[in-house]
């Protein structure tokens, strides 16, 4: 293999690792998926998880100018057709090819440009960071599952919307701690972590939680049989969750966070697998 074909082959390798490398819940999700899924799947973590990166870690830089220079090095990519930056060239040959809408990549790179600022979010906010950190991205996988089936998208969209709200949201209580104390971000609307985190402000963010699982299982069932298992493993890493945080004590989430084992993951990979090899998903 030469040429152009070596290249991406190498870039979605990179994609690959990166997922690999930073979510062990991702990677094991995707192992699920069939094989040609892997690598569209595993391209749009890439570019995420870097954007990502860049408000969340690279505190010693100009964490402004370096996501201004990603988005726009990302629509590049996308009009030309190839990026130097593999990431970039993986997700824009993914974006091409599943005609991705464009407005969902703006809205998630305008939810990162949301995280450069420490502020306590109200509500039209936090449904705007929500929408554009986590729902687009499940619409952007959502597009490549249904690839082949264009009116399972709209069918399937606002609960693939649901999925990634309950994603993020239990994302928001694990790192409770980090986002305040070291990020200083409060997510939660009327939620004051400087005052008090009460058990009452739990059980109302984790109603909310529910709700959204609830609706996302109802399109997850309608799935093509090729994405079905993996997306159902996700859902069950972050239920397992979901369910240990419900069990903690508020000052326990305030003060630590919450972890389900590679052990209990590896766990539930295996039961779905089992199940779905007997037909009992």
């Amino acid at each position: 293999m030469t040429g152009l074909n070596l290249y991406r082959k190498t870039n979605f390798e990179i994609s690959r690792k990166i997922t690999r490398n930073y979510s062990t819940s991702f990677s094991l999700g995707i192992r699920l998926f069939s094989s040609e899924l892997r690598p569209p799947i595993e391209a749009i973590y890439g570019f995420v998880r870097f954007a990502d990166e860049i408000v969340d870690t690279f505190h010693d830089f100009d964490k402004k100018t370096l996501l201004e220079e990603f988005k726009k090095d990302t629509f590049i990519a996308i009009e030309r057709g190839i990026s130097l930056n593999p990431v970039l060239d993986s997700f824009q040959k993914i974006v091409n090819q599943y005609h991705i809408d464009h407005e969902l990549i703006v809205a998630f790179l305008k939810s990162m440009e949301m995280d450069l600022e420490k502020i306590d979010y109200h509500e039209n906010s936090y449904t705007e960071y929500i929408y554009g950190s986590a729902e687009v991205v499940g619409l952007m996988c959502l597009r490549v599952f249904t690839h082949s089936k264009p009116g399972m998208y709209e069918n399937l969209k606002d609960s693939a919307r649901s999925l990634g709200a309950a994603f993020q949201k239990i994302n928001f209580l694990r790192d409770l701690k980090d986002d305040y104390q070291d990020k200083g971000r409060t997510y939660f609307p009327g939620v004051q972590l400087g005052v008090h985190f009460s058990e009452a402000d739990k059980r109302e963010i984790e109603k909310d939680i529910k709700k959204d699982f609830d609706h996302a299982y109802l399109g997850l069932k309608q799935l093509p049989s090729s994405s079905r298992l993996g997306v159902l493993a996700a859902y069950r890493f972050y239920l397992s969750l979901f369910h240990k945080i419900a069990r903690s004590s508020p000052q326990a989430v305030l003060e630590s966070r919450i972890r389900i084992s590679n052990v209990r993951k590896a766990a539930v990979v295996g039961l779905m697998a089992l199940r779905n090899q007997f037909n009992l998903l």
